[in-house]
């Protein structure tokens, strides 16, 4: 049986990275070796950068609440626990996106929570 040579593998394989790499200044997008390097980085980095924009995403919501319930008089924590004792389940995205573009629903919200908070 006739032996079979991996160059052409090789070549797809390398291929492959430097396609990754293409956009990478210098050696960084040419040599394989120092490309697979780079590509290995920003891949890690990629997988990484994808959870904490779930993160910051979270911090950006609470963010707004927080300040849209301090306009009506109350504080984030206080006015989330008013929300859970009212049982009103609305998620964080939701909320920030009442409070940005819907004033009145939103302080709305805010009457129920210190309504619940009193009693």
């Amino acid at each position: 049986m006739a032996r079979i040579k991996g160059g052409l593998n090789a070549k797809k394989k390398h291929n492959r990275v430097l396609k990754l790499a293409k956009g990478y200044r210098g050696a960084r997008s040419k040599q394989y070796r120092i490309a697979k390097q780079s590509v290995m980085r920003a891949l890690t980095s990629s997988y990484a950068g994808r959870k904490q924009r779930k993160r910051q995403m979270r911090s950006l919501w609470i963010a707004r609440i927080n300040a849209a319930a301090r306009m009506n008089g109350l504080s984030y924590s206080k006015f989330m626990h008013g929300l859970k004792l009212a049982d009103i389940d609305l998620n964080r995205k939701i909320l920030a996106e009442l409070a940005v573009n819907d004033a009145e629903g939103f302080s709305a919200l805010v009457d129920v929570a210190k309504e619940k908070l009193s009693a």
